[in-house]
């Protein structure tokens, strides 16, 4: 059974979690290693005959390695693209921790290393009493932390940091990660984020048309875990 893992969070939502949950699984793929994602909770998902289906879940999917039904990876998912807890309240249903938790408990009993990746940034609802911080505490993993390159990132980068931390985690490290579109001072801001984060960088991805896991994988410092 696997005890190895990793919480990917983000500086926000759209900063580029799944693509670099992707690259952890394809890079520990390529050492040998069996791994799986794990999508927790997804919002904002299409119907189909086998049932909603979500982007990112189904992204994570596809690198398990033996493969995973999607319910294994995706045990919560819900059609609108929306803060969990209110998609969760308007499908009359209670986002609990156990659920996921036996996901992970049936992931890690057939992988080597599971990559857990969370919705938002690190302190999205997931009900009224508990959050996805509160999620990652119960999993115990080291966390990455994914920065997108944007205005703001300096001050979401650091506050995240100090977040995790404050939690008792081990912040295994961080990704810059270039979104689409101009950045003013790009360069400054990265060598900003070196100065400031005092936990080691694992990677900076350039903007990548089409984004590439595999591209990901290979710029990639993994976590010895």
């Amino acid at each position: 059974m696997a005890d190895a893992g990793l919480f990917v969070t983000g500086t926000d939502t759209d900063c580029g979690k799944t693509l670099i949950a992707q690259g952890l699984l394809q890079a520990y793929a390529d050492r040998g290693r069996r791994v799986a994602g794990l999508k927790p909770v997804a919002a904002g998902a299409i119907a189909t005959p086998a049932g909603l289906r979500n982007d990112d879940a189904l992204a994570l999917q596809a690198r398990c390695e033996p493969p995973e039904p999607y319910d294994a990876v995706n045990p919560y998912c819900f059609a609108p693209p929306i803060a969990p807890h209110i998609a969760a309240a308007e499908a009359g249903t209670r986002i609990a921790p156990e659920p996921i938790l036996a996901a992970r408990d049936r992931l890690a009993a057939r992988h080597d290393l599971l990559v857990v990746e969370g919705a938002g940034g690190w302190r999205v609802p997931l009900g009224d009493d508990w959050d996805l911080a509160d999620l990652a505490v119960l999993l115990g993993y080291p966390v990455v932390l994914v920065v997108g390159l944007r205005l703001g990132c300096l001050n979401h980068a650091l506050l995240t940091r100090d977040a995790v931390l404050g939690r008792g985690l081990p912040l295994a490290g961080w990704v810059a990660n270039a979104l689409p579109g101009p950045m003013a001072r790009a360069q400054e801001n990265l060598e900003a984020l070196h100065a400031r984060m005092m936990v080691p960088c694992l990677g900076e991805i350039p903007r990548l048309a089409p984004p590439d896991p595999v591209l990901v994988a290979a710029r990639l410092r993994l976590p010895e875990i």
